[in-house]
């Protein structure tokens, strides 16, 4: 089983088997983005409570999501590196932070244009908020350390133990609006409840959460391709791919 994961976790294999993968996952991105927008945007009624702003939720709650996800997905890789010693691993965290970080700040920035119009203010220091903000510092802690210490073999370790040290921030965001009295609304959609919104408002924003997830995977995808090659600039599949070239 190991064998079969080094395989795959090979940078020769993860850059061949990606360069299959990159056309279905851009079709299927823009595809969910377009069904989200139109479901979201045009089909959607307005909300009886919010009027029309409650549709900034479409880019909002995917992004939300999203930070978080990405956030866990780089913890992984990071522990994955630590202890196993796969390269892939680091490369995919480090391809993975300045899409955390934009992702992030793209949902501070729709919630802040939500809640202007729903709180009468455009920032609280709510806890889910605050956490929300402590987890774009740790975003950026993570590429400003990257780079700090780069080229140096350090850096993929230092920056893999501060990224295992900043996971404890993720349960303080997703249970903030249960552990403290907040403005901030609880969650719409859980694996273990049924959804709070009705249909024609859900099926628009799982697809957007797609989306956005597929548009995540390409662009680090794109990004791990690039650092393989540089990293790997010496290996002799990425001179065969030169000659080829």
């Amino acid at each position: 089983m190991w064998k079969i994961v080094y395989k795959f976790a090979s940078p020769e294999s993860f850059y061949r088997l990606s360069s299959r993968l990159l056309p279905s996952l851009s079709i299927c991105c823009l595809f969910a983005f377009a069904y989200g927008l139109w479901g979201g945007l045009i089909n959607a009624p307005a909300d009886y409570q919010q009027g029309d702003s409650f549709r900034i939720m479409y880019v909002h709650v995917p992004c939300a999501f999203l930070s978080l996800f990405i956030y866990i997905v780089m913890a992984a890789c990071s522990l994955i590196f630590l202890v196993w010693k796969i390269k892939l691993a680091d490369v995919v965290a480090a391809s993975s932070a300045p899409v955390g970080a934009w992702i992030t700040l793209l949902a501070l920035l729709s919630g802040s244009i939500w809640g202007r119009p729903t709180w009468g203010t455009w920032w609280v220091w709510d806890s889910r908020l605050t956490s929300e903000l402590i987890l774009l510092f740790i975003y950026l802690g993570y590429i400003a350390l990257r780079a700090q210490l780069a080229p140096a073999p350090a850096a993929g370790r230092a920056a893999a133990l501060l990224c295992l040290l900043g996971v404890v921030n993720i349960p303080i965001i997703h249970f903030s609006v249960e552990w403290w009295n907040t403005l901030h609304q609880g969650a719409s959609l859980s694996l273990l409840h049924k959804p709070a919104i009705a249909p024609v408002m859900l099926y628009p924003l799982l697809a957007m959460i797609l989306g956005f997830m597929l548009y995540y995977a390409i662009v680090v995808i794109l990004r791990a391709r690039n650092e393989l090659l540089q990293r790997e600039q010496q290996a002799k599949w990425v001179q065969a791919l030169r000659e080829i070239g």
